[in-house]
């Protein structure tokens, strides 16, 4: 009796034991599964919203942000330009040469101004704005530090051989038509400020890709709205 008790005990155990150790190799091969999953959607997901990282008065970054494969573009600055400032993500390098280039071949004269600024370098620009002309009017046109779109090298302020960058002037004119077709857009449009808290500026592009660029440029929308439809 004792021995039929002992050989279904061992029989019931090596059950469960089997039944344990198969219910851990599911989960333990769901989990990695899961995680590899998880591990390309955000890879994705990374990769596709650099194109699309939304910085604003609500959206900021961090002290230490630096943009991916910061690079020096091969076009021509202005004089005024600092070696930071030269710099751009780079992912928008080559758009931005090809753009540089088609303006030139249309007799268009497009030179960088200021791309890349760092958080430090974004807070001396604010605070001398607003030394020079006051909160009210430096919060008009010059982001607070973490709150600059320059942070994260995917914008520049291009300027032209006069330094007079305005509407009307056939530089501001040509890229107001034709910088999405590289990926760039106007990134604060005439009339938009309510949509993205800044008043018009016609030399600030920003890139986003073909695709976002195109559609922005056809519903003559702001960055915000794209992100918001």
């Amino acid at each position: 009796m004792k021995k039929v008790f002992k050989i279904i005990l061992s029989l019931i155990i090596i059950f469960f034991g089997a039944i344990y150790i198969l219910v851990n190799t599911v989960l333990k091969e769901n989990y990695n599964i899961s995680d590899i999953k998880n591990n390309l959607t955000k890879e994705t997901i990374n990769k596709k919203s650099q194109e699309l990282l939304l910085v604003n008065d609500q959206n900021g970054l961090g002290k230490d942000y630096i943009p991916e494969g910061l690079t020096i573009p091969n076009i021509k600055f202005s004089s005024n330009s600092a070696n930071e400032e030269k710099h751009v993500a780079g992912i928008m390098a080559k758009p931005l040469e090809k753009l540089v280039k088609a303006a030139k071949d249309e007799g268009v004269t497009l030179l960088g101004n200021s791309a890349y600024r760092s958080y430090k370098s974004q807070e001396k620009v604010y605070n001398n704005r607003v030394k020079s002309q006051g909160r009210k009017l430096a919060d008009s046109y010059v982001a607070k530090p973490g709150f600059s779109e320059h942070q994260t090298g995917l914008c520049i302020d291009i300027t032209n051989k006069d330094k007079y960058f305005v509407e009307g002037t056939k530089e501001a004119d040509w890229l107001a038509k034709n910088c999405y077709k590289f990926g760039f857009i106007i990134r604060y449009p005439k009339g938009k400020k309510t949509s993205t808290g800044i008043d018009y500026e016609p030399w600030h592009i920003r890139y986003v890709g073909k695709e976002a660029a195109k559609y922005i440029y056809d519903n003559k929308i702001t960055l915000e709205d794209y992100l918001n439809k």
